[in-house]
């Protein structure tokens, strides 16, 4: 059996597992989300496998009606103080298990773009980074890079992907659990951003 196919598989257990575990927690989360801000899901379109558009879901951060840009171009006041203790404990990203369920994503790859991160799209158009399942979790997210340097994360991204056996892929999901940093050396030369 390949190795793709093995951390499909570990997806969809592992998702599933997620779901069933963080249920209670995860009403809790949506009630107090829903008194929040009126409105506790945020669905939004990212780039996909090959480039395909698909359904994000998250719980919301910040208060509706905010542009829908990266979160390092959104105003800091967009985010609520719920929002903000979200973020920090990254259970906004808790419903992001059916997407990984439904075969959207995976628990490990490149953390999806926004469509009208065109730069960062091309970046990992030509780095082969969109051949990939997008992630809830990966080398980019554990090692601090965010998409506010595109070219960097690309290369991170294609990094983590040349990489990526079902065992560096349990290394990222423990790394993420017990919210231990990543440290990465990458070839900066080629890279602009």
């Amino acid at each position: 059996m390949s190795q793709s196919l093995l951390i499909r598989i570990c997806d969809r257990l592992l998702a599933a597992f997620g779901l069933v575990v963080s249920a209670p927690l995860l009403v809790v989360l949506i009630l107090v989300s829903w008194w929040d801000t009126g409105s506790p899901l945020f669905l939004q379109t990212r780039v996909g496998r090959f480039g395909r558009p698909f359904t994000l879901i998250k719980l919301r951060t910040m208060h509706p009606g905010t542009p829908q840009v990266a979160t390092h171009l959104a105003p800091k006041a967009a985010v609520t103080r719920w929002g903000k203790w979200l973020r920090a404990t990254k259970l906004d990203e808790l419903p992001q298990l059916i997407n990984v369920l439904k075969g959207d994503m995976s628990l490990v790859g490149p953390r999806p773009s926004l469509t009208t991160q065109t730069e960062l799209i091309e970046a990992r158009r030509r780095l082969g980074v969109l051949n990939a399942w997008p992630g809830v979790t990966g080398l980019a997210q554990l090692s601090g890079v965010d998409m506010s340097r595109p070219q960097l994360l690309a290369a991170v991204d294609a990094r983590m992907l040349a990489d990526l056996d079902l065992k560096a892929y349990l290394r990222y999901l423990l790394f993420t659990l017990l919210r231990r940093r990543m440290d990465i050396m990458i070839n900066t030369t080629h890279i602009s951003g």
